[in-house]
């Protein structure tokens, strides 16, 4: 009998006690422990992180001077960081005719002008806006009286003509927005208007006033 020559059976019964219990296992075993004391070790430099000294976080209630030029006035006041232009000018400057609607940039009626453009108030941090020229809704209108009564612009006489309010509260935004058409050229259809105006909401729809009165306006017939 050829004694290299292997029982049947007996040496798959010898492979598998190998593979089960043999050199892999303390291989495996050995390598394991190995990683494990590496991960162990503490770093040998230390993360850049680390190394750079953290900011101090800005207080978002601590208020700072600031210098606001509003309807072509000068206003100094204290604010906080996080304070929206549309809250200073209601809350601090009395300037109540730019109205808080969605107070998330969607409806408009917060429209005022900076640096001779519509610009949501409730999207602007107060505190960025120094230096710029401010106009709301009391603005507009020039300076004085006639006949004893105050001044309307144009177009705010085209919207008691035209009926283009009602309950009055988008207003001040839509004449805002309204102005800025006119001024751009946007204002040759009323198809162009309705698009131009898309971003100030009425709830009341009296959308087709609105219109109507850019319109007299674009035209030169405002009051009559």
């Amino acid at each position: 009998m050829n004694t290299n020559q292997r029982a049947p059976g007996r040496g798959m019964a010898a492979d598998k006690i190998h593979i089960i219990d043999g050199s892999d296992r303390r291989w495996f075993l050995k390598q394991s422990s190995a990683l494990a004391g590496l991960l162990a070790l503490p770093p040998l430099v230390a993360p850049t992180r680390a190394m750079i000294p953290a900011e101090p976080a800005v207080d978002a209630t601590q208020k700072q001077a600031i210098t606001l030029k509003v309807n072509k006035k000068t206003y100094r006041l204290d604010a906080e960081p996080r304070e929206t232009l549309l809250d200073v000018l209601r809350e601090r400057l009395d300037l109540t005719g730019s109205k808080k609607g969605c107070d998330h940039g969607q409806c408009g009626a917060c429209t005022v002008h900076v640096d001779g453009r519509t610009a949501n108030a409730c999207l602007l941090l107060a505190v960025m806006q120094q230096g710029r020229e401010i106009t709301t809704i009391e603005g507009l209108a020039p300076a004085g009286k006639t006949n004893g009564q105050e001044q309307l612009h144009p177009l705010q006489a085209a919207f008691v003509k035209h009926d283009g309010l009602q309950c009055g509260y988008c207003t001040p935004g839509q004449i805002m927005s309204g102005v800025a058409v006119l001024r751009d050229g946007h204002a040759d259809s009323p198809a162009d208007i309705r698009e131009w105006m898309s971003g100030n909401i009425c709830r009341c729809g009296a959308y087709a006033g609105i219109v109507a009165a850019i319109e007299s306006v674009k035209k030169g017939d405002t009051i009559g």
